[in-house]
């Protein structure tokens, strides 16, 4: 928590296993590397930039607690899983740990689902599970598909792929479902990564919460004009937010664009730990301000503490039904704690910290054709 009243809630934090070993082949290592270099590009001067051999393994829900509950003035986390099983044994940050490390962290880490919507039956059996086995709150989906080698890209607003998994988190009473937009990484096609389908997807599914992730970076403007258009329709400014320390006033200007168009109540803040520690950036954005120049010269609105609140935590509150005032008064009285009640010892981020890293365990078997 920010001072004595403004609650964070972080949209992402990934359990990441970028072992090697992890990767089916060199397109899931390309695509680690790409995050690897966003973490080394981004992170500002005086911050630790890791090396290839601490960034590139497979991270602890221990580690990721440190980082955001210990070491960041973070109150709730998004456990947030992908579904990269085409690139990755484990989909790069394995569902089944996220749901773990919500268990780990009841009162604090959400857990989010996430499945591939092209395995049809297979995809929503899935859900179900998530939802009914391991408390899934919302669902995290991904466009763009690797399978057989080949890269290719399914729609939002497609009837046969993506519209029974809507009707399935409707039926399974889940309102809020994310997606990854822009930010394309590894072998992904650019063009797979425009946010056209989301026009469909909101005007079908009205009763549903949509998260663009990424503000669709390098999209936005395309976004704002959907965002202004849908009322369900939300941006997630995580990894976008990471330019506010090495490029304010590109940052300024995305975060302008947002404010103008779709205004401070569909934004989210999101942290993307562990690819950058959230301390620093969390910190930039809460002393952020637009330079004068652009609010008088396009009219953004000025980043105020009551938008600052609403951004950081407020905002996916309400999209998680969570009463805000009643978790500050559990967050204050109650140490971070892990399930088994025990005060988690997360490792320290310093110096000797990722010593703490193990190596991934035995893969997970590759889908097979048609499963």
């Amino acid at each position: 928590m920010i001072g004595n009243d403004t609650f964070v809630f972080d949209c992402v934090c990934h359990l990441f296993n970028m072992d090697k070993r992890n990767a089916y082949d060199k397109a899931g290592e390309q695509f680690v590397n790409h995050l690897y270099a966003f973490h080394q590009v981004l992170t500002p001067p005086g911050e630790r930039v890791l090396s290839a051999d601490e960034f590139l393994k497979e991270w602890t829900s221990e580690e990721v607690a440190r980082m955001v509950f210990e070491e960041s003035e973070t109150d709730m986390i998004v456990a947030q899983p992908l579904p990269l099983t085409d690139l990755f044994r484990d989909g790069l940050s394995q569902w089944e740990k996220c749901a773990q490390m919500a268990r780990q962290y009841p009162d604090r880490a959400v857990f989010w689902g996430s499945v591939n919507p092209l395995e049809g039956r297979r995809a929503l059996d899935l859900m179900e599970v998530q939802v009914k086995e391991y408390g899934a709150k919302a669902f995290k989906l991904y466009n763009v598909r690797y399978d057989y080698g080949q890269p290719f890209a399914w729609r939002m607003d497609d009837p046969r792929v993506a519209f029974p998994i809507f009707e399935k988190a409707l039926e399974l009473g889940v309102r809020t479902i994310g997606v990854h937009k822009g930010v394309p990484l590894g072998p992904q096609p650019i063009e797979a990564t425009q946010a056209w389908d989301m026009d469909g997807a909101a005007a079908n599914f009205p009763e549903i919460n949509f998260v663009i992730f990424h503000v669709g970076l390098p999209f936005i403007d395309e976004i704002c004009w959907q965002l202004v258009r849908f009322p369900n329709l939300y941006a997630s400014i995580a990894a976008t937010l990471n330019f506010v320390v090495r490029a304010p006033r590109a940052f300024a200007e995305n975060l302008g664009k947002l404010l103008f168009w779709c205004g401070e109540d569909k934004i989210l803040y999101g942290g993307e730990t562990p690819i950058w520690h959230p301390r620093w950036a969390l910190e930039a954005l809460w002393n952020f301000e637009l330079p004068e120049d652009m609010v008088a010269g396009y009219g953004y609105p000025q980043f105020t503490k009551q938008a600052k609140q609403k951004v950081l935590g407020l905002n996916l509150a309400k999209l998680m039904g969570i009463d805000v005032e009643q978790k500050r008064r559990e967050l204050v009285s109650t140490p971070i704690r892990k399930h088994d009640g025990a005060t988690a010892e997360a490792p320290s981020m310093g110096e000797s910290s990722l010593e703490h890293l193990h190596a991934p365990g035995e893969p997970t078997p590759q889908p097979q054709p048609g499963a």
